[in-house]
């Protein structure tokens, strides 16, 4: 299997992420491994490339991680590959739209609109009414 690999070998993005389709039923804690090869929410993406990159991740629903401080912490700037960010169209988490960085203020997501995994620059949001609004980033703990 061929893998991608991004800023100095930091991270890796195996090929059957390119072509997953969004899928806003496959969700955190009620999905099995094996349909996420395919299918999967932006939750779901963004929890398996880390786990795919040997992050300890827990499937927590948009909530659970927005308060989470046990398995990672809330930051604003600085980013590092394999941090989740969140956006929004309003300041509030509910909805947010989880994206994953990966380098050089480039983020990877997968949404309804796209359907299928997308690399944009953080700077593109503030053109898209769904994304106007960075809350925070949460970094998992290795």
């Amino acid at each position: 299997m061929n893998n991608y690999f991004l800023e100095n070998d930091s991270i890796i993005i195996p090929n059957y992420f390119i072509n997953i389709v969004y899928n806003s039923k496959i969700i955190p804690n009620e999905t099995k491994y094996d349909i996420i090869k395919t299918w999967a929410n932006c939750q779901v993406f963004s929890y398996e490339l880390l786990r795919f990159n040997n992050k300890k991740v827990p499937d927590l629903r948009s909530k659970e991680l927005w308060e989470d401080n046990i398995y990672s912490k809330v930051i604003f700037n600085d980013f590092k590959p394999l941090d989740i960010l969140f956006f929004n169209s309003k300041s509030e988490y509910y909805w947010a739209h989880l994206w994953v960085y990966i380098w050089n203020n480039k983020v990877l997501h997968i949404s309804k609109d796209i359907w299928y995994p997308v690399i944009w620059e953080i700077k593109d949001f503030q053109n898209v009414e769904k994304y106007k609004f960075f809350l925070w980033a949460k970094r998992f703990f290795d």
